[in-house]
């Protein structure tokens, strides 16, 4: 338990300096950008992105591009909606009345 407990300690002072490493999964269907972490080292990231994939690949992403690198992101899933369809932009086809 103790070495789980410096771990964390040790992890949060990387991501309190900028120094985490995280996974950074940027997907084209839905549009978004995932963040994951954060993780002491790339050697613990690459093992574990693995398992991020496969969750984003059986929830229907398409079109994955994955990146492990040190980042302080600020918000951990951001969706890009300005390139979807929305039916109520356009009156004619906003529903029937």
């Amino acid at each position: 338990m103790g070495s789980n407990l410096f771990k964390n300690i040790f992890t949060s002072i990387l991501e309190t300096l900028g120094l985490a490493v995280w996974i950074e999964i940027v997907t084209d269907s839905p549009r978004c950008t995932y963040y994951f972490g954060p993780f002491v080292s790339e050697s613990e990231a690459n093992i574990a992105k693995i398992g991020y994939i496969e969750d984003l690949e059986v929830e229907g992403s398409k079109g994955l591009a994955v990146m492990v690198k040190r980042c302080k992101p600020e918000i951990l899933t951001i969706y890009d909606d300005s390139l979807d369809f929305k039916l109520d932009r356009f009156p004619a086809f906003s529903g029937l009345t």
